[in-house]
């Protein structure tokens, strides 16, 4: 009995540490509100600065968008892929699209509508954590 409590307990706290390397932040096109995931520990600090105005560099949110439905942007039929999420100061006009426009067009994305599936909404910054 004591030990199927130990490992357990070891499952339980790995879980938590592996949920604690994600986190989980809501960005603004000015219009619309979209929900990302980062797992990369640099860009998690970044987006935390953003908020807390401790930075205004790199404000833009670029990534991959995959078509499909995930908990936590659950509003919206894609979401950013977190392995591909960066954030940028200027990006070219090919990636350039509002949060509703793609979702409204979202079966031409990857062709002449965001080529590559790349997203960058030039007006795009995080405004909270989740």
């Amino acid at each position: 009995m004591k030990s199927f409590q130990i490992i357990a307990a070891l499952m339980l706290v790995t879980v938590t540490m592996a949920y604690a390397r994600n986190a989980y932040f809501v960005f603004t096109d000015n219009t619309d509100e979209f929900t990302i995931k980062l797992t990369n520990p640099t860009l998690i600090q970044h987006a935390r600065d953003l908020i807390a105005n401790r930075t205004q560099e790199s404000r833009g949110i670029m990534g991959k968008i995959v078509r499909g439905d995930t908990w936590y942007n659950w509003e919206w039929s894609y979401y950013l892929d977190p392995t591909t999420i960066s954030f940028f100061d200027m990006a070219t006009e090919v990636c350039d699209a509002s949060i509703s426009y793609v979702e409204n067009h979202l079966n031409e994305v990857g062709g002449a509508l965001l080529p590559g599936n790349r997203w960058c909404p030039w007006q795009s910054h995080v405004v909270r954590e989740i």
